[in-house]
């Protein structure tokens, strides 16, 4: 998975720029428009006058990891702009993503508001003061597969065989992974299948640690672990999808082992490890929602105004069983106290 999604020459997300939207292979709520980045740009611009006027801080970093193109951070400096000039003025951005290909189309993408740009890197910055938004990345981070067998967990490797990929199974790979659902007390049945990012934890770690005050917001496909490790999932999540078809672990034909580098693969994320990750760290959860329920609380005030294609817009980003129930929204604060934030003032509620 690693090699397929970021070998530097041949990885999925690597060779171009963007890979969702009409042309892609995915949707994802920024290809719905603008809406989205707006919306999340009021939920910023809140957090930013909570650093400054509790915390006199002045210089307002945001941090997008798994920034793409910087579309999304593009629909929010502009946003900004209109909405809140203050804090677009004291905006310092850093985007962070490793295709480089992505990276140059970083100030491009951004045009009239590449003057808030201050890095476009691979990596984190070492410390930062502000919010950190990763919409869709966790779920895109290596997994581990494993399997319970009547004598333990297995872990399921894939091997070449002349031209042909195949999978089997060997023994774990580190103790970190049975080390993971004790730490959960959680144990899988004979039979079942499941997947362990051990990389979104160690990121989540990572990432607290940068955070020296402020905010996380992640926006991802996942449940809490007693879901994803349960009956309900007890195939994995592990999907591939290509030209906006998706094959998921149910499929015995093993599909993301085809056309390795031309698919995306996609597992949900546990987001129980990932916060309690965070939590080691200093950091303390404000909120775990549904995307439907956090973005209706903050676009309650701009019903009335809004023109038929932005309707038609959050009608998309807020529908149950799509955009609005399937992605989930988690908010965390270091150093922060907790605020009661615009994007937590409604039903805050995970279906």
């Amino acid at each position: 998975m690693e090699a397929a999604l970021y070998h530097p020459d041949f990885g999925y997300y690597a060779r171009a720029v963007q890979r969702s939207g009409r042309a892609g292979d995915f949707f994802t709520s920024v290809d719905v428009g603008p809406l989205f980045g707006e919306l999340l740009a009021k939920q910023i611009a809140e957090m930013q006058r909570i650093l400054n006027s509790e915390f006199r801080i002045q210089n307002f970093e945001i941090i997008e990891a798994g920034a793409g193109n910087g579309r999304l951070s593009a629909d929010i400096l502009r946003a900004l702009m209109r909405e809140a000039p203050d804090t677009y003025t004291a905006t310092r951005l850093h985007l962070v993503e490793t295709s480089a290909t992505a990276r140059a189309a970083h100030e491009p993408t951004l045009a009239d508001c590449a003057d808030r740009l201050a890095s476009s890197s691979p990596a984190l910055p070492d410390s930062f003061e502000g919010v950190l938004v990763a919409n869709e990345l966790l779920d895109a981070m290596p997994v581990h597969q494993v399997v319970m067998r009547d004598d333990g967990l297995h872990e399921i490797y894939v091997e070449g065989i002349g031209d042909t990929l195949v999978l089997r199974e060997g023994p774990l790979s580190t103790p970190r992974l049975a080390e993971y659902f004790t730490a959960l007390g959680t144990a899988l049945e004979p039979g079942w299948r499941a997947e362990v990012s051990l990389a979104a934890v160690d990121w989540m770690r990572e990432a607290a640690r940068k955070l020296a005050r402020g905010f996380i917001i992640l926006i991802d496909y996942g449940h809490e672990a007693a879901e994803l490790y349960s009956v309900t999932h007890s195939s994995g999540t592990l999907t591939s999808f290509a030209g906006h078809r998706s094959i998921g672990p149910e499929s015995t034909a093993t599909p993301w082992l085809r056309n390795p580098g031309q698919q995306d693969l996609t597992a949900h994320v546990d987001f129980t490890s990932v916060r309690r990750t965070a939590e080691a760290e200093g950091c303390t959860m404000l909120g775990f929602l549904d995307q439907m329920y956090f973005l209706l609380a903050l676009v309650t005030d701009r019903l009335e105004t809004l023109s038929v294609k932005e309707r038609l817009a959050l009608k998309t980003l807020v529908m149950p069983g799509g955009l609005g129930s399937t992605v989930k929204v988690m908010i965390l604060g270091k150093g922060v106290g907790t605020p009661k934030l615009a994007g937590l003032s409604s039903h805050v509620r995970v279906t």
